[in-house]
């Protein structure tokens, strides 16, 4: 390269681009892996609005009442009948193997008990293991019920007399009226997925300086100024990410439409804070330990989980003490703080000055700590490059079990590629699940305008502060000190009780209750709904039977005459909505697959930095790549044991599978998972390209999955694409089988995928090793 003549920022900024456009990996990296999983979250988000979830509907009466109620459910447009089941074990069967999310049982004498004024039930079984889809259909199929109730002519009533009003919730939704998913999670997916790519791009561009490329040429090129020399360094890099967030705010406002509602010069602001820090970080990271392939391993760990502790999922006051001081350190939790103030909520600047600030003090700090590292280790000879260790040699004539005993050896004796096969699953069993132990939430904060100031009024208020789902933490005078708690974050919703309420329900009319509610965070939302419509019920039905016993016969004729049919919905297999319940097992499966997706790619291209096309060859034969198959399956079955049978223990999630279940389903989804990781190492030149490659891949596998985000909703081509990945079969099999209880037979569809994907990646790993030169090892064989 031709010498500047003048040493500086500029030098070096000069010196970084020409080794981006001369390097393929880190051309992909910045711009190819941010790219494609915006474009692969965008299309998995296109239908914001859930449709066709499957139901089984069990139809024990057969009567012209039943079918009715068949008819208005096949009508949602949430949901669609898959199937109609002869009895309930049918319907269990069908939620337990994926054919539904959910199913309807109307029972025998149905129309009997209705016309008689019994009160009869409608049961609506729901799986809330899968959170998103299973709520959504049970929300979707008692809406249906109702309808259908409404239609039919009431049963004959047994007398008349006065009836009190009633309470009804008026439901005001606030920052996200229409609830549309993808507003909700593409404001903080896009931006994660692109912190880790900051991240690991700033630190592979500081860390090649320690490996292929040269320190001093990187000083030099500064006139020996470490600062110069890191400016120069990550201003490149800053230019890009910083377009990148252009392009995050394109697809979110002008592809999805979703409005901008802040300030967008604080939002600009923010995102290039973000930028900066994550820069910082990954440099940082490379500074302090001066190797690569570990510095990158240090980024993934640090940055992987970030989502969780940011709060979308799992709002934060309802995290334990260290989830909370752990994401205090982390940028992206502060940036998504502002990001739900501003642009989804439209908060007044001031409002979002707080986390700027903590955000911009990380930012500088995590900057200047990189800046000292460097200025440290500047005048300091560069250490010697350590010896290669030998290639241990694959010996054709030991067979499956040599290659085997190879790849232990080769895995135990190489630090990273055991620090991420064997002591990742440890780091992240304890790390990854902090965020989501709180389970439920419990206690939010509400706040309570009371404009009626009656007997009643007062009853509801106190109902609410009893309620588990709430507290009533203010009693605001006005409507407009109310929102300003609400902006403050003081509180997360607000009851509006009218003034005349009392005299409305003595009146025999509807008394309208207002909940204003935040919709940024959708637990909180539901959480916070479901704690109103709860008091309010309770108040209610007091009114309707006039303080009789809840147990006794005036209760329960005031209810009939409330609702003629009883609609019961009954959770499956998550029952108390856990939310760690729900996420964590998915979330475990995905973390075995990319942990050893990344150990096993990075010892092929080790392989071949190590001995170049001969070190790859003696990788690629048949046997070979069996033997080391069965060498990763049995370095990686401790952790399948620790995140499937013992951990779900320790934490307390629903273990409803055989253990022997368990590890049989895990032996294709471990062998597919290898042969990939194979397949995918034979093209690399160095090790650590397998950590920068797929580093950034977890978030989007995980919404292809149908855990989190419905199968149903998820595009035709995409949810085909996703069953080439080992993870999705296994996250859906594996869940099934550990939390709800089902056996192979009910998972038989993904267990066949899995021993298929399997097949398909041994061969096309030793076919590629054949293509890129594995000719000796064949002949040798």
């Amino acid at each position: 390269m031709k010498r500047l003549s003048t040493p500086g920022a500029l030098a070096v900024a000069t010196r970084e681009i020409r080794w981006i456009a001369r390097d393929r990996v880190a051309l992909f990296l910045i711009f190819g892996v941010p790219l494609i999983a915006f474009g692969l979250l965008a299309a998995t988000f296109r239908d914001a609005v859930i449709r066709d979830l499957r139901v089984s509907v069990v139809d024990a009466d057969r009567t012209a009442i039943s079918r009715v109620y068949v008819q208005a459910i096949a009508s949602a447009p949430s949901v669609t009948v898959a199937e109609r089941s002869g009895d309930l074990t049918g319907a269990m069967h069908a939620i337990r193997s994926g054919a539904a999310i959910a199913a309807v049982y109307i029972p025998p004498d149905f129309e009997h008990d209705f016309l008689a004024r019994k009160h009869p039930q409608i049961v609506v079984f729901y799986n809330r293991q899968f959170f998103t889809p299973g709520n959504n259909a049970a929300s979707a199929l008692t809406k249906a019920i109702d309808a259908a109730t409404a239609t039919l002519p009431p049963p004959p009533a047994a007398g008349a007399g006065y009836r009190p009003g009633r309470l009804v919730v008026e439901q005001y939704v606030l920052t996200n009226p229409a609830l549309n998913f993808a507003q909700f999670l593409l404001r903080a997916v896009l931006p994660t997925v692109l912190h880790v790519v900051v991240a690991v791009a700033a630190g592979y561009s500081v860390g090649s300086e320690f490996s292929a490329r040269s320190r001093k040429a990187w000083l030099r090129a500064a006139g020996g100024s470490p600062l110069a020399a890191l400016l120069g360094k990550l201003a490149p890099l800053f230019g890009v990410f910083v377009m990148m967030m252009v392009v995050v705010a394109v697809i979110i406002h002008g592809l999805y439409g979703i409005p901008f509602r802040g300030d967008s010069v604080m939002m600009g602001a923010a995102a290039c804070l973000l930028v900066i820090a994550y820069l910082s970080i990954g440099a940082l990271l490379q500074l302090l330990v001066r190797k690569l392939a570990v510095g990158l391993s240090l980024t993934a760990v640090f940055c992987s989980p970030a989502f969780g502790f940011a709060g979308v999922g799992f709002p934060l006051f309802g995290m334990n003490g260290f989830a909370l001081f752990w994401g205090s350190l982390l940028p992206l939790r502060w940036y998504v703080q502002i990001l739900f103030d501003q642009a989804a909520r439209g908060l007044p600047t001031y409002v979002s000055a707080e986390p700027f600030a903590i955000l911009g003090a990380i930012a500088t700090a995590a900057f200047g700590l990189a800046w000292l590292r460097l200025r440290a280790i500047a005048g300091r000879p560069s250490p010697a490059a350590p010896a290669a260790p030998h290639e241990p040699a694959f010996d054709p004539r030991g067979g499956v079990g040599g290659a085997m005993f190879a790849e232990w050896r080769r895995v135990l004796n190489d630090s990273g590629a055991f620090a991420l096969i064997v002591l990742s699953p440890l780091l992240y069993g304890f790390f990854y699940p902090q965020p989501y132990l709180g389970e439920v939430l419990r206690r939010i904060p509400v706040a309570v305008v009371d404009q009626d100031g009656t007997e009643l009024s007062r009853e509801i208020v106190a109902t609410l502060d009893a309620d588990e789902a709430v507290t009533v933490a203010a009693r605001a005078t006005t409507m407009t000190q109310a929102h300003a708690l609400l902006a403050r974050r003081e509180v997360f919703a607000i009851l509006a009780i009218p003034e005349g309420a009392q005299r409305d329900v003595l009146k025999g009319d509807r008394a309208r209750i207002a909940a204003y509610v935040d919709s940024a965070y959708f637990l909180l939302y539901n959480r916070t709904l479901q704690g109103f419509s709860e008091a309010v019920a309770t108040v209610g039905g007091r009114i309707a039977t006039g303080g009789a016993r809840d147990d006794g016969s005036l209760a329960y004729a005031a209810a009939a005459r409330r609702a003629p049919v009883e609609v019961v919905s009954q959770p499956l297999f998550n029952p108390t909505g856990g939310y760690a319940s729900y996420v964590v097992p998915a979330a475990f499966v995905l973390i075995l697959q990319q942990t050893l997706l990344m150990g096993v790619a990075s010892l092929g291209g080790l392989a071949f930095e190590r001995a170049g096309s001969d070190g790859r060859s003696r990788r690629g034969g048949a046997r070979a790549i069996l033997g080391q198959g069965l060498a990763h399956l049995c370095l990686a079955t401790p952790g399948v044991a620790l995140y499937l049978i013992v951990l779900p223990r320790v934490y307390g999630f629903s273990t409803l599978g055989k253990p022997l279940d368990l590890l049989l389903f895990s032996a294709p989804f471990l062998l597919a998972v290898s042969f990939l990781a194979q397949f995918a190492g034979q093209w690399f030149r160095r090790r650590e390209s397998a950590v920068l490659l797929f580093v950034a891949t977890s978030l989007p596998l995980f919404f292809t999955v149908g855990v989190s985000w419905p199968q149903e909703a998820i595009p035709e081509g995409i949810r085909l694409a996703s069953r080439l990945m080992p993870s999705t079969s296994a996250i859906d099999g594996l869940v099934r089988i550990n939390q709800m209880g089902a056996d192979l037979h009910d998972v038989s569809r993904d267990f066949m995928t899995l021993w298929a994907l399997a097949g398909l990646y041994g061969v096309l790993a030793a076919a590629t090793s054949r293509i890129l030169g594995g000719e000796r090892l064949r002949h040798a064989q």
